[in-house]
């Protein structure tokens, strides 16, 4: 019976060390939650503040990876406004001073000076498409921002409606916390991912994508802002095996709409291309590396001066 003791107290001792460690060391246990929405389809819950894989991770509340903020501004603030997915948000792997907003923001404060105040503000979430997009600007507004940046990479031009369904179902969208770190470590490692419903859509949702970054532009005039369009390539799009020809057509197309709407389009593909070490700039076929969000925030940013005339 003493030994039956001895165990049980070990095994304990050993798990609450595990759970301590994981929560600590590895962020686990807990996640960044979402909230469903009827219009945007999902968001990140407002006022988050967590910590995983080592990056720090702030939402504000409105949702935004931002330092909260008032709605309106004082006249000396020069406001900026990206709106994006995963690329713009920077998701766990990227540290809230690392993201593209952050870089942008301290990119223009130095360029500025003491006597302006930069605000970048970061609407953006896994995922979201230029539909999510316009949605969120429809329902929360410019919050008085001169400049609105909407970034987007190659595959978003194909993304579908918004929808709710893989809230609190795809467990890279939970939408509560685990009981516990190891309850997240076996669940998000260990066992079956469970089926997410498929989000089914039919026509032309490239036309429909195109709608919207058409609405979200619309947008910014009536908000007296002023609106950039930037793109970042796939990997494949920058080297081998090169672009897909539905992707080369949809380049064109894309291309050919902002020169009939006279939208100032960034296409970041040439700068990638004629980079030396183009994947370097990536940490996956999608997602860039700190020093591609470092290439773009220095794109981007130069874009905002020249627009402003600053």
């Amino acid at each position: 019976m003493k030994i039956l003791l001895i165990i049980s107290t070990l095994i304990l001792g050993l798990l609450a060390i595990l759970e301590i460690g994981l929560r600590v060391i590895v962020g686990l246990g807990n996640p960044l939650t979402y909230i469903a929405d009827n219009q945007i389809g999902y968001l990140l819950a407002p006022n988050q503040n967590v910590s995983r894989f080592g990056n720090r991770i702030k939402i504000n509340q409105y949702s935004m990876r931002s330092k909260p903020i008032e709605e309106s501004k004082e006249n000396t603030t020069f406001r900026i406004f990206l709106v994006g997915d995963s690329v713009a948000n920077g998701n766990w792997w990227t540290d809230q001073n690392d993201t593209v907003s952050a870089i942008i923001e301290n990119n223009l404060s130095k360029n500025l000076g003491k006597d302006k105040i930069v605000e970048v503000l970061n609407a953006s979430a896994n995922s979201w498409g230029p539909r999510n997009e316009l949605a969120y600007l429809e329902k929360f507004g410019l919050f008085n921002s001169q400049i609105l940046v909407l970034l987007i990479n190659t595959d978003d031009l194909f993304a579908k409606a918004p929808s709710s369904l893989i809230v609190g179902v795809d467990r890279n969208y939970p939408d509560k916390k685990p009981p516990s770190a190891i309850a997240e470590l076996i669940n998000r490692y260990f066992l079956k991912a469970p089926k997410v419903p498929e989000i089914k859509e039919e026509g032309d949702r490239v036309g429909f994508n195109l709608v919207a970054i058409k609405k979200i532009y619309e947008l910014a005039n009536l908000n007296n802002a002023k609106f950039i369009l930037a793109m970042t390539p796939l990997l494949r799009e920058v080297g081998e095996p090169g672009p897909r020809d539905y992707e080369i057509k949809t380049r064109k197309r894309l291309e050919e709409f902002t020169q009939a709407e006279n939208i100032l389009y960034v296409d970041l593909r040439p700068i990638f291309k004629s980079f030396s070490e183009p994947d370097s700039l990536y940490r996956d076929h999608i997602h860039l590396s700190p020093e591609g969000n470092l290439l773009i925030s220095e794109v981007i940013s130069k874009s905002i001066l020249e627009q402003n005339q600053l």
